[in-house]
């Protein structure tokens, strides 16, 4: 006869931050609620957690669960949900400014892996509600990339490509910056000062028609764009079926 009519939500935030874990119920009769903690394998009450409303300053990751009873000793529990705490404060980010949209405190990095190998790509968020994760590939969705942790068991030529992700929430989305996946066959793998010589070389001596595109989506002084880095990939796939030599720059 107990019926949850408001969820807890997960939120990702810096340490020391100071928020509100919030359960509403309907029943019958007169309701009672609990608050209870989950670290690592250890689950207690919280004493004096009684209220609707259970109010947290951040110091470390746990999971929270609400249990709401009735005079009838009927009981219901709430979604468990999990309070991540980052103990590192993103550069810039001013605590009592911020209104929980979602900020990237961890940037996937480049990778140079075998093929055959695994490949583990990593980016992380903060965010009130909790960021959702999306993965991209050249600017292609990756349908079941929508973890932190972009992960390939064994990678093939064809993974090579710019990844980057989109942390969103209800009060808006950042891109993670975009970083290249070299996958390679056996063959020597260039590094990147050899990569710029050989891009000099292949741009100096091109007599075709070539496309400078450059996609910002870090503004000083003006909101960030929807979508600039999808944009120039698909402005890319545009003028390569032109006749096109497309270089693509990000931010």
């Amino acid at each position: 006869a107990i019926a949850i009519t408001e969820q807890p939500v997960s939120v990702s935030v810096p340490v020391g931050y100071s928020f509100v874990l919030r359960c509403r119920a309907q029943g019958c009769t007169s309701l009672q609620y609990q608050w209870f903690c989950q670290y690592q394998s250890d689950c207690r009450l919280i004493p004096g957690a009684t209220n609707q409303d259970l109010p947290i300053i951040a110091e470390q990751t746990q999971l929270y669960t609400c249990r709401v009873n009735d005079l009838h000793r009927n009981a219901v529990f709430s979604d468990w949900v999990k309070v991540e705490v980052h103990q590192c404060v993103a550069r810039g980010l001013p605590p009592q400014l911020w209104r929980g949209e979602p900020v990237i405190v961890l940037n996937p990095s480049e990778q140079w892996v075998e093929v055959g190998q695994p490949l583990q790509l990593q980016c992380a968020a903060m965010g009130v509600p909790a960021p959702r994760y999306q993965w991209y590939r050249n600017g292609n969705l990756l349908e079941q990339q929508k973890r932190k942790k972009l992960w390939i068991t064994h990678t093939k030529v064809s993974d090579s490509g710019t990844y980057l992700c989109c942390a969103s929430n209800s009060h808006g989305e950042h891109w993670t910056t975009a970083v290249d996946v070299h996958i390679g066959g056996g063959e020597v793998i260039l590094p990147p000062a050899e990569h710029l010589q050989l891009f000099h070389l292949v741009f100096v001596s091109a007599t075709g028609k070539i496309a400078l595109l450059v996609g910002n989506n870090r503004y000083q002084h003006h909101p960030n764009l929807m979508a600039p880095v999808r944009d120039v990939f698909e402005l890319s796939h545009l003028l390569e079926r032109l006749g096109f030599q497309v270089v693509s720059l990000l931010d």
